[in-house]
Formats: structure tokens, C-alpha cells, sequence
């Protein structure tokens, strides 16, 4: 499958301040491709190079087979962003304005489709300003769509939606892969980035820490499972559960990378006992706890 983005050994640096620091990664046409990082790990100074806005100090970047930091007009024909915040005419009505984006592009996709791609063909003679957060949100995706490009940029597509509204958005990105777009998505949700990404990376003080699928990250399948159930009373915690937690809830939680032989020994104590083994339960990592492991714990997103 051909790279549509392809980074070598980047580097970026603010006088003495080295914000990236040599990071490698690549992105498969029609895929959709997630980049996480907390505050100042450098993910926003990287976006920005691929984008073109922000130039790098040392290190290869192709996108689409360009150089973004040349600027050439034939690149931006082929790209799509939707930034954090955008500043559309509110007296415009929505199909006014994806026409006239449309106008700036040599090979535009067809206004209609691109309505019913992003779900506002019912607000297509409505004004942007009596649109509601969320279908406002929608229009900076048919402005970006409106090019007809193989590459998106998503930053941050969904944050402050309500959840109806967030699943909505992941629907369109959905949409956008069956056109056989390529899609670079920021997010600071992480079940986002488990339901869109094929691939994700985490970038941590500027290198890339991690990078795969998303179910299999930071080896997720292979890592450690916890087993909790209800046990009552104060007695002898079976010996299976001997070096498990017990909460103040009388849960028994048990850490271990052995799930299969625990629940074995665990239900074969509770069948010769008549035990109960309420609100059994096995749970691995989620891609948050994960995240916050090779993250090591830092809040926010850049």
C-alpha cells in the first residue's frame, strides 16, 4: 500500500528548546491515522510541518510525495484541514459556502455529494449562524472535503460534543474512509482514537513512544489482565485470589498475565465450595491506561 505521509528522522527545534526529536512515521493511503500526546510533547509542532504551516530543522517529510515546507500549490490542491476553530461567513447559507471553497480547487467534488457525505442536505439553504455546534462542526468538514482531497487533517474533530453528537462525527469519518480518503486524526478522547484509527502513535517529550493498532498497542493483548469479583464476608481469600487486593467493597481484584489459569483455579474452588462468584469480572488495559503508561501519567492534550 502506498504512504501517503512519510517522515524520516524529524527534528524541530526552538533555540535551545528541541521539541521533536528524530521521529519516524508513516500513513497508508485510506487509512485513518491517530497521533496522541500530551501538552508539549510535540504533537501539534508535528502536525503542523506535514501541513506545511511550520517549518522543520533537520529530517525528511513527503506528503503525497511533496515537500509540505515548499508550499507548492500542487500539494495544497490534494489536502484538506479542519483545524481546532474556523471562521466561516455566518450569513452565508451552508451550500454558499462550500461552493465558494469549492471554487478555490481545480477538480471540486460535486456540492451535493458533499452535503450528503457530512449529513447536512437538509440544512443546505440554512444559515451557518443558526446552525448548532455541532452541524457547524459538519460544515468545516464539507469546507475541507470540498477540494475533493486525499489527505484530511482532524484536528481535535469532536471535543466539546455531546456524546450523540461525537458518534455522529465518527459516522462521517467512517464516510470519508469509504471514499478512500486518508485521514490524519488528533483527539484527546481516547475511545475516539480505538473506534476511527487503524493505526496510532503516541508521542511523548518529542520521540514517538509507541505506534500500531490500536487494539494491540503497548502490547495490550499480551500484557496483563485484572480479574475482580464480590466476595462476602472477611474469610480466607481463595487461594487463587491469595495475593489479589480486597476493597473496601469486598471486591477481590487480582493483577495478573495469567488470566486463564487464575479463573481456572478460581472457579474450580468456588464448583467444590457451592460458592457464588458474583460480579466476576476480567478486564484488560484500555488504549487510555496504555496511553497513560507510556505517557506516564502527564495530563492534556497539545
Amino acid at each position: 500500500m502506498a504512504a501517503v505521509i512519510e517522515v524520516e528522522g524529524l527534528h524541530k527545534a526552538y533555540g535551545d528548546v528541541e521539541a521533536v526529536r528524530g521521529i519516524d512515521l508513516h500513513v497508508d493511503a485510506g487509512e485513518v491515522f491517530a497521533l496522541l500526546g500530551p501538552n508539549g510533547a510535540g504533537k501539534t509542532t508535528t502536525v503542523e510541518i506535514l501541513e506545511g504551516y511550520r517549518s522543520r530543522t533537520a529530517g525528511e517529510v513527503a506528503v503525497l510525495g511533496h515537500d509540505p515546507a515548499k508550499g507548492e500549490r500542487s500539494l495544497r490542491d490534494r489536502v484538506g484541514i479542519v483545524l481546532q476553530s474556523t471562521g466561516v461567513d455566518p450569513f452565508l447559507t451552508v451550500r454558499e459556502s462550500i461552493s465558494m471553497y469549492a471554487g478555490y480547487y481545480p477538480h471540486p467534488r460535486p456540492v451535493d455529494e458533499v452535503l450528503e457525505v457530512v449529513g447536512l442536505t437538509e440544512k443546505r439553504d440554512e444559515r451557518v449562524k443558526r446552525l448548532s455546534g455541532g452541524q457547524q462542526r459538519r460544515l468545516d468538514v464539507a469546507i475541507a472535503l470540498a477540494g475533493d482531497p486525499e489527505l484530511l487533517f482532524l484536528d481535535e474533530p469532536t471535543t466539546g460534543f455531546d456524546p450523540g453528537a461525537r458518534r455522529a462525527a465518527w459516522e462521517i469519518v467512517r464516510n470519508l474512509t469509504a471514499l478512500g480518503k486518508t485521514v490524519f486524526l488528533t483527539t484527546h478522547y481516547m475511545d475516539e482514537a480505538e473506534h476511527l484509527a487503524n493505526r496510532v502513535a503516541v508521542i511523548r517529550r518529542g520521540e514517538i513512544v509507541a505506534e500500531g493498532a490500536p487494539r494491540t498497542l503497548g502490547d495490550r493483548t499480551l500484557g496483563r489482565s485484572t480479574i475482580s469479583v464480590q466476595l462476602g464476608g472477611d474469610g480466607e481469600l481463595p487461594p487463587a485470589l491469595a495475593a489479589g487486593d480486597r476493597g473496601k467493597d469486598d471486591v477481590v481484584r487480582l493483577v495478573t498475565t495469567e488470566p486463564v489459569r487464575v479463573l481456572h483455579d478460581l472457579t474450580g474452588w468456588a464448583l467444590e465450595r457451592g460458592v457464588t462468584l458474583e460480579a466476576l469480572r476480567v478486564s484488560q488495559p484500555t488504549l487510555e491506561d496504555v496511553y497513560l503508561e507510556l505517557t506516564g501519567g502527564e495530563a492534556g492534550i497539545e
